[in-house]
């Protein structure tokens, strides 16, 4: 069972001062007033209880009446470019955690009015309805106990393309279009890489179950030379990598898999599993678990891709299917960075309850991408840095 990452909300000016880090992802911002709006905007997501309104954000740091109007006009209108500061958070989190993967994971947020940036009508299945929202996709650096967001892509549907009137409404930029979600997660592995040198080679993690077209996620990273762990569709068009499997008895090659675990190319293992700290039973027993394994091609690719997944008991509903191209690590290696997976929606669910993701107070674009960068650095400060600084304090006194 996954832990509960429920942790009480720090005073921001306690320990490692707030205004430091705020400086150390703002302080690209030109104009002095920019700079300080940024550094209260943290701190009232970080001290604000309950819903983190605007109105209340002000109220909680600042005596000033005309403080809300400021910090309203700071997070919509002020033309300021949010990619520098998500590039320092990037450096800053990755300076303070030792990432064992790359996660993808989903934002859903629900909206109401036709001219919100990205409104649109989507099926949410935690919800088992349809309901208005926009939807972000995000990418964390996952060590196994946290998951730091530190990019997004705000995900347009298709009839934002070319509804010239409300993208001018929510200032939308051109280059801002529909996009599947293979080719917007290829852009945020692109970014967080890029702001890291020397670039950190781990294992990209992401949930494509849902994707018809997750092959081109596939080859996307491996053309990137990343390593990766990912879920997808049952009925993925695969075939054995040995053609002598795909004979007589055998699934052809290039059929549709609709049961991966009927698949006689699948061999049956069993991996040892310690659970992690965020996915650790009450009795933190290691167990064992049954596995089907294979060797796999895509059609189209000349890679050979490893096919798992867990084999689940009769009756139960099917386990996800996970593809990777880490063919020299073990099972149990490789089950420990699928269910790293877990870990990105409990960061999304701590943003929502504790960070004031759900919060946003506007229809724009750019505020949108504010917000989410302010959101972020808050959940980053939080449960990652200052608690990094604080252990090296009495290091840093004693010597």
């Amino acid at each position: 069972m996954a832990e509960n990452r429920t942790h009480p909300t720090p005073e921001p000016d306690q320990d490692w001062p707030v205004s430091s880090f705020a400086e150390a992802l703002f302080g690209h911002l030109p104009r002095a007033d920019q700079r300080r709006w940024a550094r209260i905007y943290l701190q009232g997501l970080l001290s604000t209880p309950g819903r983190k309104s605007i109105r209340r954000l002000a109220a909680t740091v600042s005596t000033s009446p005309t403080a809300s109007q400021s910090l309203q006009q700071f997070i919509n209108s002020s033309p300021w470019d949010w990619v520098p500061a998500r590039q320092e958070l990037t450096r800053l989190a990755e300076a303070h955690t030792t990432a064992r993967a790359l996660t993808l994971g989903t934002a859903v947020l629900p909206k109401r009015g036709e001219y919100t940036c990205g409104v649109h009508r989507r099926f949410v299945p935690a919800l088992g309805r349809t309901i208005s929202c926009q939807a972000g996709l995000g990418l964390f650096l996952s060590t196994g106990e946290e998951d730091v967001p530190v990019e997004w892509r705000l995900m347009l549907p298709e009839q934002w393309n070319d509804d010239a009137r409300r993208r001018e409404r929510a200032r939308i930029p051109e280059s801002a279009r529909h996009r599947p979600m293979w080719a917007q997660a290829l852009d945020l592995v692109d970014a967080v890489t890029s702001a890291l040198v020397p670039p950190v080679r781990v294992p990209v993690v992401a949930d494509m179950s849902e994707h018809h077209d997750a092959g081109r996620l596939l080859s996307g990273l491996s053309r990137r030379g990343h390593d990766f762990v990912v879920a997808v569709p049952a009925g993925l068009h695969v075939h054995p990598a040995d053609p002598r499997l795909a004979g007589a008895g055998r699934t052809a090659p290039d059929t549709p898999h609709q049961t991966l675990g009927a698949q006689r190319f699948l061999h049956r293992r069993t991996a040892r599993h310690a659970p992690t700290a965020s996915t650790a039973a009450p009795d933190r027993r290691e167990r064992r678990i049954g596995l089907l394994t294979g060797l796999v091609r895509v059609p189209g690719e000349p890679r050979t891709y490893r096919l798992f997944t867990e084999r689940s008991p009769a009756g139960c509903h099917p386990a996800r299917v996970w593809i990777t191209n880490l063919l020299g690590r073990p099972a149990d290696e490789l089950l420990a960075l699928a269910r790293l997976q877990s870990g990105a929606s409990l960061t999304v669910a701590a943003l929502e309850r504790d960070y004031g993701l759900l919060d946003f107070e506007g229809r724009s674009f750019p505020g949108w991408h504010h917000h989410m960068t302010l959101v972020s650095a808050a959940y980053a400060y939080d449960r990652v840095v200052r608690p990094a600084v604080q252990s090296r304090e009495p290091l840093l006194m004693s010597a």
